[in-house]
């Protein structure tokens, strides 16, 4: 049917000229909205990839020879001899068969420990053939004592000394079999304010002995979930950290997540900002073993929702 009224026909040419324009500019936004769609896939692949990537170090970190699946003991240190070995009267007592039944004597006294190897015993510090001498503790540059499968070092917590006992033939480490995460989700790396402390600023924190230690904090980091704000502070864990330790617990703990709280470790502030990623929090080392002395979540870091982001209790 052809249309011939004078009014109607330049009307329909207008219109049919304002389709073609709208048309060609969707035409050209097109390879536009394409190219970002890619951009952002790419960009979401990659963060995937680096993070499994991530992933698989910290599994792979715990079941190294220095590894939390190879702690099995440790023992506090009493005032004169502590004989040490796998025979059950010795107070630093070894796993049986994993090193000889007399290994030697750790003489503690006003805080400092001295080796003393037992006689005939193939045992060595630091790689070499063992000599009576006062060890360093593990807040310097510890010395370690191996014979065996056994790897033994000095540790401080409070006003206690103790042995730390490692078995590299660990049960634990045998029978690992890999750490269980949520799904990873972009969403649950957040980019948070950062707001530093004008004034050095201490938290207490306090260990699974129950020690209190005041822990230097450079000030807090405020980010926003499901509609509402929260606050997370850090601390350092040394005076050389380069890197902030959070130490929180939320709504998952004791169901989905270690019921003690967990750990994440971020980047230090860069303008005013800090980047916060959940699927990167991790259980703390006394989810895979008894011995270790784990430090607990203050009060501040205590969230009143769900960070279903991160590792899961190595135990459910």
């Amino acid at each position: 049917m052809k249309i011939r009224h004078p009014l109607v026909l330049p009307l329909l040419q207008q219109t049919g000229a304002a389709v073609a324009v709208v048309l060609l500019a969707v035409s050209a936004l097109a390879p536009l909205v394409a190219a970002a769609d890619g951009f952002q896939s790419q960009a979401t692949n990659a963060y995937a990839q680096e993070l499994e990537r991530w992933r698989q170090d910290r599994e792979a970190a715990l079941k190294t020879d220095t590894g939390w699946l190879t702690l099995v003991g440790l023992v506090w240190l009493r005032d004169g001899a502590n004989d040490v070995g796998s025979d059950p009267a010795c107070p630093v007592r070894l796993p049986a068969g994993a090193a000889p039944a007399r290994v030697g004597t750790f003489r503690f006294a006003a805080g400092t420990t001295t080796f003393v190897p037992a006689a005939g015993a193939d045992v060595r510090i630091n790689g070499q053939p063992a000599t009576e001498r006062v060890l360093q503790t593990e807040s310097t540059r510890y010395d370690t004592i191996s014979a065996g499968s056994v790897r033994m070092f000095v540790i401080k917590r409070g006003t206690r000394y103790g042995v730390r006992i490692r078995d590299l033939n660990s049960p634990a480490r045998r029978e690992f079999r890999g750490v269980k995460w949520f799904p990873a989700r972009e969403d649950y790396r957040i980019t948070a304010r950062w707001v530093a402390h004008t004034t050095p600023t201490t938290i207490p924190i306090v260990n699974v002995l129950g020690d209190i230690e005041p822990y230097a904090s450079p000030g807090y980091a405020v980010f926003s979930l499901g509609g509402r704000e929260y606050t997370l502070h850090p601390v350092l864990d040394g005076p050389g950290a380069r890197q902030l330790f959070f130490i929180f617990t939320d709504l998952t703990a004791g169901k989905d997540t270690y019921p003690a709280g967990r750990f994440l470790y971020a980047s230090m502030p860069i303008n005013g900002r800090v980047v916060l990623d959940f699927n990167r929090a991790i259980s703390p080392p006394c989810a895979f073993t008894p011995f270790a002395t784990c430090p607990l979540p203050p009060k501040e870091n205590a969230l009143a929702l769900r960070i279903e982001a991160g590792e899961l209790n190595p135990h459910k």
